[in-house]
């Protein structure tokens, strides 16, 4: 007998639904799937007739049968462990073990041999697939069932085994839909870094507050132990907290990735990533066979602190370009295209120099001019004009060290940082931004006016080649933020010009 049962595989960041049809029939005693499955996808055969005989039914594999599963769509690649209990299912429908209605569920979960449902990976994802393809019900794993349950219209059923879920289908037990409030896990975090334990600093604390006002990108350049690190750890702490939409998108991204805290289904704290100098260039923008996303990925909506940013590998900060002017990244291979969200705000960290110390007004600099040239020559100037702000970030004294900054504490600049954030937002109200820092060209001429004084300061930088034409559309997208951090409607000669300080570099 014949059997269909529904079950869903991950493409990208997306599901996509998946058929699983499976074919009994008496014949010498075989179990075959087909569908371009992996090695998990085809050792499920030895899991699924452990947990059928677990569950109390006869395995297929102690019968005269002849199984045969196909995953259709035939040609595309199924990964994992996740068609257990589809597979499971399908096979006791089609050797007329059970009786249910599959055309309305999808089925998703790995069988242990005992017959428990072990957690999988993506199920948010799986999810909103369900409701978009207008099932009804998800049947999964209890332990995804919270995750799950934050998709508002269908029904998320829990489970712990798979006999459980036959108890379910066949009306002999009673399991109530999973709903999830997602107020309860959108409440302020506690911030590991406050602004409020750095004294002094005030430019970069400025930078900072524009950077998470708009998600401007931001580089600091100063000696060792200045607090670079520290400065850029403490842009969380600043940064407006992330909405139910961007949350969820975040949610999605960590969950496929198996990042996602146990206990904790909806991720309510802004990404941030900080990958070592040594990272290869596919751990960086995604990549693999199949397409796996990067850390610029798993940024998303948060932060990527690229420390000893000269260190890296230069076809890695050169990967970086595309990304940062898009805010997405297409990764091409033989057989997969995948197109990953990548809209992160970059905070990157240098030295002057190889030693550190060039223009230190205590220690001397111990480096010659060729190795600055050398040192400086790796961050390319197409890869440094996509950068918004520059910050020098001086070595403090100890009086600064040793007291905190409470006027400066995070949670006073993060009030202000939300208030521009919300100004953005109703401006950006019927198009697709989110900051000032993702606006088009259009976008430019319509909201970042400037009077006839400014033009002409404008005008200057750019007829002297201290401003490519790049650069000029990203001062007056800074310049907007800097306004809306002022609740100022229009740009001013002073927004301008701080934009204009933060950009133009005295070497």
């Amino acid at each position: 007998m014949l059997s269909k049962v529904f079950s869903a595989a991950i493409s990208g960041l997306d599901a996509q639904i998946i058929e699983a049809e499976v074919d009994c029939s008496y014949g010498l005693r075989h179990f075959e799937i087909v569908g371009l499955p992996d090695k998990a996808v085809e050792e499920s055969r030895e899991r699924v007739g452990a947990a059928i005989e677990s569950s109390g039914f006869q395995s297929p594999h102690h019968q005269p049968v002849r199984v045969l599963v196909s995953l259709a769509p035939a040609d595309l690649r199924k990964e994992g462990s996740l068609y257990d209990l589809p597979i499971a299912l399908g096979y006791l429908l089609a050797a007329e073990k059970i009786k249910f209605d599959p055309r309305d569920k999808i089925f998703l979960g790995e069988l242990a041999l005992d017959g428990r449902l072990r957690p999988i990976k993506g199920a948010l994802s799986f999810a909103l697939a369900t409701r978009e393809k207008g099932f009804a019900k998800l049947i999964l794993p209890k332990g995804n069932a919270a995750e799950a349950g934050l998709i508002k219209g269908i029904k998320v059923i829990g489970v712990d085994s798979l006999k459980e879920t036959i108890d379910y289908l066949q009306g002999q037990k009673e399991i109530f839909s999973q709903k999830t409030n997602p107020e309860d896990f959108l409440k302020i975090p506690n911030y590991p870094v406050d602004l409020g334990y750095i004294k002094g600093q005030a430019s970069a604390k400025r930078a900072l507050e524009i950077a998470a006002s708009g998600s401007h990108h931001l580089l600091m350049i100063g000696p060792p132990g200045a607090g670079k690190t520290l400065l850029a750890k403490a842009i969380s702490s600043i940064s407006p907290q992330l909405s139910f939409e961007e949350s969820l998108e975040v949610t999605k991204i960590y969950s496929i990735a198996g990042l996602l805290p146990k206990n904790k289904p909806l991720i309510n704290l802004r990404p941030f990533r900080s990958p070592h100098h040594t990272s290869s260039e596919v751990a960086l923008i995604g990549g693999g066979n199949p397409p796996r996303p990067g850390e610029i990925t798993l940024a998303h909506r948060g932060v990527l602190f690229l420390d000893e940013f000269p260190e890296f590998h230069r076809d890695v900060l050169e990967s970086l370009r595309q990304p940062i002017e898009e805010g997405e990244i297409t990764v091409l291979r033989a057989k997969h295209s995948l197109t990953l969200p990548a809209r992160f705000t970059l905070v990157a960290a240098t030295n002057p120099c190889p030693c550190g110390f060039y223009g230190d007004p205590e220690k001397k600099c111990t480096c010659t001019s060729s190795q600055i040239q050398m040192y400086r020559r790796k961050l390319s100037g197409p890869l440094m004009d996509r950068v918004d702000l520059f910050i020098n970030v001086p070595a403090l004294k100890y009086e600064k060290l040793a007291s905190l900054d409470e006027e400066n504490c995070s949670r006073k600049i993060r009030e202000g940082v939300t208030a521009a954030r919300h100004i953005q937002k109703e401006r950006f109200k019927s198009e697709k931004n989110l900051t000032n820092s993702e606006m088009g060209i259009p976008q430019i001429k319509k909201y970042c006016q400037i009077d006839s004084k400014s033009q002409n300061l404008l005008r200057n930088y750019v007829d002297s080649g201290k401003l490519s034409a790049r650069g000029y559309h990203r001062v007056l997208k800074v310049a907007r933020t800097i306004a809306d951090l002022g609740n100022s409607e229009n740009i001013s000669f002073n927004h301008l010009s701080e934009a204009l300080m933060y950009r133009v570099r005295e070497d």
